[in-house]
C-alpha cells in the first residue's frame, strides 16, 4: 500500500514511523495475516506499507518487509531504493535483511528482536545459525554445487556480459 501523504501526516521521526509499523502488525493479526509491519519511507518523504501474509496468501516470501519494499519498488518504478530507510515492527530475518540490502535500503530501525519473535512462536534462529554458521549448521537444507562443464555452467553470465542492453543492478 503506497500511501504518498507528507511525511508529516505519517511521523516524522523513528519513532514515530515504527509506531506506525507496530499498529500496522496488529491490524494484520486481525485480518488474518501474521504480527509483522512494515513502512518504507523513500528518499523524497513517499512512505509504502507491508504487512505479512505468508499465510493469507501462501506465500513464504510476503514477509512485511518484503512486501513494503516491493510496494516501494512498483510505486517509484525502481528496484533502487537509495536513500531509503525501512521501519520494521520485528528484527528482520535473513531473507528480509537480504531483500533490504538488494533494494539499498540506507538504514533499518526496528521495534521487537528476534527473542520476542521466538517467545511468540516465531524462532527463526535456524536461519540465522544457517547464515552465521558453518557447514554442519547448514543440515536443514543441504546446498550444493553439481559439476557441470564450465561452459554450461558459466552461459547464462557470458549471455549477460555480451547483452549490450542489460540493465545493471
Amino acid at each position: 500500500m503506497n500511501t504518498t501523504a507528507p511525511a508529516s501526516a505519517v511521523g516524522t521521526t523513528p519513532a514515530e514511523y515504527l509506531a506506525r509499523a507496530v499498529a500496522l502488525a496488529t491490524d494484520n493479526v486481525r485480518n488474518s495475516g501474521g504480527p509483522f509491519g512494515a513502512i518504507v519511507v523513500s528518499a523524497d518523504g513517499q512512505v509504502f506499507e507491508g504487512v505479512n501474509r505468508v499465510t493469507a496468501n501462501l506465500d513464504p516470501s510476503a514477509h512485511a518487509e518484503v512486501t513494503a519494499i516491493r510496494s516501494a519498488c512498483q510505486g517509484l518504478g525502481t528496484f533502487d531504493l537509495s536513500g531509503a530507510v525501512l521501519y520494521t515492527s520485528c528484527e528482520p530475518c535473513p531473507m528480509c535483511l537480504a531483500t533490504s540490502l538488494w533494494a539499498r535500503i540506507d538504514r533499518v530501525y526496528f521495534a521487537a528482536n528476534r527473542d520476542d519473535a521466538a517467545d511468540a512462536g516465531f524462532d527463526d534462529a535456524v536461519f540465522y545459525r544457517y547464515f552465521e554458521g558453518g557447514p554442519e549448521d547448514r543440515e536443514v537444507m543441504p546446498v550444493t554445487d553439481i559439476a557441470l562443464p564450465a561452459e554450461e555452467r558459466v552461459a547464462p553470465f557470458a549471455e549477460w556480459s555480451a547483452t549490450t542492453s542489460r540493465i545493471e543492478y
